[in-house]
């Protein structure tokens, strides 16, 4: 296979993956939907699983977390997300609405910011997600940018209403829409008019302000780039809660820890898919993964890059690069910009708004199904909830004697390991209000003995509680960390004490457990699985 028909090839089947991504798919029913031979599939999905962008469970292959990178790179990379979703969220506490920004995608747009209200009756729009652009209020702010504004009144589903107004940028180009949705059960159109145009407009006229390098009024000089994208994966959680309604001010932060993750593969500079090849031989396409690493790449600066500063980033030959580019630009994910390379919008249908909507349970879970499968004992993932530790993710092993805990079962967090590794990263004087009562015979219930145990975890990296909460329970626990490197959840190992003794968790199960919370890490860094407010 030539080099620009090989990535032309796995982009087909990464879009087969995406147009059903809520089931698993094999190789044969992706021959069936690209129409490509079976060997040629095979290859493409043994290359993405070891990039990391697809999962194998069994026979199957379902979208992995890391897919997102490449989404991430066309948001990061175009700027208007990081640059306007401040304000969007701002207006959004505002007028107690739904707000959305899109884009033109040929005749329809997709969305690149959504904050959303919870209620009963709510937007389910995702980013990545497409409307076609006549049906929509912000389709209809694009298409004509003259007009004042634009409304959907039920275009495209009952109930639903929006209003919106299209930003332009320095040159007086229509860059986006700003839409306010709600429901007939709110408002009418006329009302939602009457109650969001206002305030829509004062939002725009800022946002264009940012876009022309102009601070925005009432925005302090150097704010106005902060923002942040909110209420996706954890909503399962309290804590994800919380972190729904969190201030704009992460976004700074947030972008730039994803550049980071970015830079540790595609886009470092230097060419990893040489030792893949070398390792996995024939089985590994190097020109998909080269050309993937491009498609990261356009996106690590906001303008896109030339060839050469591609070539740069990405260590590929020049050569490469430009067939990578020819190839995105044929298919719609790429464009020129003179000398300068920008990736499009249609990036974003690779599968990133379902990989964006996943909870935080969803994501943990499937790793934790191999450690279950692994050490043969029953695994959970919990965070921390009060004084409780709250189960988040579980599976359980299939025994005569089994732990009887399920997702939502609250638990004491001083006296399980789980708790205690999340504890462990609290302050003295929040550690001091826990009041550890006796649950067994072997429980600690002195607070000094409780800190020094706490210490000894954040020390350690890990906890074993035994025989504490139950007598006969023995568990190990290791911390899930965010990028930032805070400790947002645990997972781990629970078994009876006469099937496993301290010294076989300490050396068996602890470093398979260690293993998993790095792939769950890893996971984490390319969704915004926030579980902390």
């Amino acid at each position: 296979m030539e080099a620009a028909g090989t990535l032309e090839r796995g982009l087909a089947v990464l879009r087969a993956l995406a147009a059903d991504p809520g089931r698993s798919s094999r190789a044969t029913d992706l021959v069936r939907a690209t129409g490509l031979a079976r060997s040629t599939v095979d290859r493409v999905l043994g290359t993405l699983v070891h990039l990391g962008y697809l999962r194998a469970d069994g026979r199957d292959v379902v979208l992995a977390p890391r897919l997102m990178e490449l989404g991430e790179a066309y948001l990061a990379g175009g700027g208007l997300r990081d640059a306007l979703a401040p304000l969007a969220g701002r207006l959004a506490e505002e007028l107690d609405e739904s707000v959305s920004l899109a884009v033109r995608d040929g005749d329809e747009v997709r969305f690149i910011v959504q904050f959303t209200r919870r209620r009963t009756m709510s937007v389910t729009f995702r980013v990545g997600d497409l409307l076609p652009a006549g049906r929509s209020a912000a389709g209809l702010a694009l298409l004509d940018p003259a007009a004042p504004w634009a409304q959907d009144d039920q275009l495209i589903e009952p109930g639903l209403i929006a209003v919106a107004v299209p930003v332009t940028d320095g040159d007086g180009r229509a860059v986006c829409a700003v839409s306010v949705v709600s429901h007939t059960s709110r408002h009418t159109v006329a009302e939602l008019r009457e109650h969001c145009l206002p305030a829509l407009r004062e939002t725009v006229a800022q946002m264009e302000a940012v876009l022309a390098g102009r601070p925005a009024e009432g925005t302090p000089a150097g704010q106005h780039a902060k923002g942040t994208l909110t209420g996706r994966q954890a909503e399962s959680t309290p804590a994800g809660r919380q972190a729904e309604s969190a201030p704009a001010g992460r976004q700074a932060e947030s972008t730039l820890a994803r550049r980071q993750v970015l830079s540790q593969g595609p886009g470092s500079g230097v060419d990893p898919s040489r030792g893949a090849k070398q390792e996995l031989g024939m089985g590994f396409l190097q020109s998909l993964a080269r050309g993937l690493a491009v498609m990261v790449a356009l996106g690590s600066a906001r303008g896109g890059l030339s060839l050469a500063d591609c070539a740069k980033v990405t260590g590929l030959p020049r050569a490469s690069v430009r067939r990578a580019v020819q190839t995105l630009e044929h298919l719609g994910y790429a464009t020129a910009d003179g000398s300068r390379h920008t990736l499009l919008p249609r990036v974003l249908e690779l599968g990133y708004a379902h990989l964006s909507g996943l909870t935080f349970g969803e994501i943990v879970q499937p790793h934790l199904a191999d450690l279950v499968a692994r050490v043969r004992e029953s695994a959970s993932v919990a965070v921390l909830s009060g004084d409780d530790v709250l189960y988040v993710a579980r599976v359980q092993t299939v025994s005569l004697m089994s732990i009887n805990l399920t997702v939502g079962t609250r638990l004491p967090a001083y006296a399980t390991s789980m708790g205690r590794v999340l504890l462990a990263e609290l302050p003295e004087e929040r550690l001091a209000s826990i009041e550890p009562r006796r649950l067994s015979a072997r429980t600690v219930t002195s607070p000094a003995e409780l800190r020094a145990l706490l210490r000894r975890a954040a020390t350690d990296g890990y906890a074993l509680v035994d025989q504490e909460l139950e007598e006969g329970l023995r568990s190990i626990a290791v911390p899930i960390r965010d990028r930032a490197g805070r400790t947002v959840a645990a997972v781990n190992v629970a078994t009876h004490a006469g099937r496993a003794s301290n010294a076989m968790l300490l050396d068996e199960v602890l470093p398979a457990l260690k293993e998993t919370a790095a792939r769950m890490e890893a996971d984490l860094a390319h969704i915004d699985a926030t579980v902390t407010g």
